[in-house]
This record gives C-alpha cells, structure tokens and sequence, in this order.
C-alpha cells in the first residue's frame, strides 16, 4: 500500500505540464497543486487521529486510497478549481500512510526485526517514485492522458480489493471508537493534541526535532540537486538524471540497511545522530567534489542519497517504540506533521538564501550544518541522559 501511494503521488508532478494545459494555465502552476497536496497532508497528520482510532490502520488506509483515486480522477477534469480540491483528496489520501502503517507494524512485526520492517515499509516510497518515473510516460503514449490516469486508479482500487481480505483481522485491535470523529477532523483542538502528546516520553522531543532537521535536509536536497548541477556546473538534464536515480536507488537500499544495523544496535536514536553527522558531512563533500571526476560525484551522490535520505524508517520505529502503545498513531503523527512543515519550509529558505547569495553552495552548507548540529546536541544528550 506504501508503494502504490508513493506511485499516485509521484505521477502528479509527471502529468503536470498536461494538467496545467488542459486547465489553461503556466507549467509552473503545478506548484500551486502541490502545495493543496501539502495542505491535505499536513490536515491529516494534524486531526485524523480519532479517525484511525474508530476505522483501523487498514480501513484507514483503504480509505485514504479511495481519496486518492477520487483526488487523481478530479485533478483531470478540464477545470483548475476541481483540480485543486482533487489536489486536497490526494493530500488527505496520502497520509495515514505513516500513522497507519506505525500502529500497524507496531503490533504485528517481530520485535527483534522491528526496525529492519519499518525499514523495508519506507522504502516503499522511493520505490513508488521509481515506478512512476518509468511508467508514467509510457502509458500516456500508449492510452493517452485519460487512459493512463483511469489505468492508475484502476491500479489503486485493485489494490484497495487485494487487502481486503486482511482487514478484519488486521483491524481487531483499534484504538477507542469515536463516531464524532469526522467533528473532530475539523476540530482545531486536535492540532494541539498532536503537540501535547510530543511530550509523553522524554526521547520524543528530540525525535521530533531530528525528524524535522533531517526533513529539511531531504526537502533541499530533493527539490534543487538537479538543478543545481545543471545550472552551475553545465550538466546535461539527462546527466542530472542519472544522478538523482543514484541518490535515490541509494537511499532505498540505505533505509533498508539501517533497519536492520538499528535492529542490531538495540535502538535508532543513536544510529539516527550518527547519520545526522554523516549526513552533513556528505553534503559539504558532494558541493566540493562537483568538479571531480564523474565517478566521484557518482559516490558522492550515493552518499547524501543514503545518509539524508535513509533515516526514514528508523525514525518511524523509534517513534513507535518510544511511544505509549495506546498513542502510536498520535505519536507518529505529530512528529511526521511537524517533520512536513519543515520539509516545506526548508526549499522556501533555501531557495531565499540561494537568491540573496547567487550560488547554491551556500544554502547547501547550510542545510549540511544544521543537520550536524542537530547530531552532534542529540549525541551529546545520549551520553548524558539514556534515552
């Protein structure tokens, strides 16, 4: 279900420029479409909580599929205004992904592999985006734009019917049901109960605040790597391409690999403040080896790729591991909330600093430093306090 999220997501921004010309409007108005995503995200993080208390991780997941179905069928109707409220449906369809799957996985992987399967489920995302890229294209060729967004729902709906068999007894074991939930899904107060319960263990502040660093840092480096390199060091769309290919095929098999070292380690935290410093260090060598040989910004790539962009299910399991067992979805939701802000407020300061300065090295160094820091306190706090 991750994967098939992350292929409906990835393949808006690939259907943009059709989008935004059957709407009438400039390419980059597909920005305005994102950032409605963004909102219907962050509205779930925020106050679908009693929601996925009263359905069930998967229910709940089934449903935000069916959003998402119905958001992409919206998104390609001729008006821009449909459009957008299909881009709100698609961002509250995306996200109980995170809390879902955390309760979920919570209760039902083994504990001495716990972290390696929040792992494995976050790779999914990566995972998605690379089937999108790869068949997105091609089945607008084949079936035209209309073909190909009917064969994506299709896709989405076969595999709502494909879990289903699965739900009852995944399900058993919900959270306290609410039949106010949809009040309360509109209910500003659950904005601040996604704050409030940040404090139920000592270790999740800090959590919260790596998760929201680290976002930053994947945010920045997502958004402008490609751009970067063909801006300002002459590299071809097609070479930009292939770098972010490996950025990304690095940090699938990365996410994958710490699961498991965290698994061995006993706990993510630490693990997590290591990556934080390597992270940043990966950064500030990739902006210095740019003229290097192509090799050289191959493994510089895989690197930043792996360091900034594979901390995602290890994140995921601390969390819920630290977290009250009866707040797990509270938990990862708030955190994951307050991780999004910062993955939307990240590219805006960066592109800020990038426009005062003239260069893109500066707010790279930046987004690199911040990180450390934030590694380098976290580690700090682990040797005087456990966690």
């Amino acid at each position: 279900m991750q994967v098939i999220s992350s292929f409906a997501a990835a393949a808006i921004p690939l259907l943009g420029p059709i989008l935004t010309q059957r709407w009438g409007m400039t390419p980059e108005s597909i920005g305005y479409v994102s950032a409605v995503v963004s909102v219907g995200i962050c509205w779930f993080l925020a106050c679908g909580g009693p929601m996925l208390d009263h359905h069930g991780p998967i229910r709940a997941l089934q449903l935000g599929l069916i959003f998402v179905a119905v958001g992409l069928l919206l998104l390609s109707q001729s008006f821009g205004l449909v459009g957008l409220v299909g881009a709100l449906l698609v961002g509250l369809g995306l996200a109980p992904n995170t809390p879902a799957g955390s309760q979920l996985l919570m209760r039902t992987a083994p504990p001495r592999h716990r972290t390696l399967v929040f792992s494995i489920k976050q790779a999914g995302v990566p995972l998605g985006g690379t089937i999108a890229g790869l068949v997105v294209a091609p089945l607008v060729l084949g079936l035209g734009f209309v073909g190909a967004v009917w064969t994506i729902v299709a896709i989405i709906l076969l595999c709502i019917v494909l879990v289903q068999p699965f739900q009852r007894s995944l399900d058993a074991e919900k959270g306290p049901r609410n039949r106010a939930w949809a009040r309360l899904f509109l209910s500003p107060s659950s904005l601040s109960r996604s704050a409030r319960v940040l404090n139920s263990h000592p270790s999740l502040p800090m959590l919260t605040a790596l998760g929201v660093s680290f976002s930053i840092t994947q945010a920045s480096i997502t958004a402008f790597t490609a751009t970067y390199m063909v801006t300002q060091h002459g590299k071809t769309l097609a070479q930009a391409g292939h770098y972010i290919a490996v950025l990304l095929a690095a940090s699938t098999v990365a996410r994958i690999f710490f699961g498991w070292l965290a698994d061995r380690m006993g706990g993510g935290l630490l693990l997590l403040s290591l990556l934080a410093l390597g992270a940043g260090s990966a950064i500030m060598l990739l902006v210095s080896s740019t003229t290097a040989s192509p090799w050289m910004v191959y493994g510089c790539m895989a690197l930043v790729g792996a360091t900034s962009m594979g901390w995602n299910g290890v994140h995921m399991a601390e969390l819920a591991r630290v977290a009250p067992p009866t707040l797990i979805g509270d938990v990862t939701s708030g955190a994951s909330l307050f991780g999004f802000v910062g993955s939307i407020c990240g590219p805006l300061v960066f592109a800020i600093v990038a426009s005062r300065t003239g260069s893109f090295e500066w707010p790279f160094l930046l987004v690199a430093g911040q990180l450390a820091a934030f590694g380098l306190f976290a580690l700090g706090r682990q040797f005087k306090r456990p966690a």
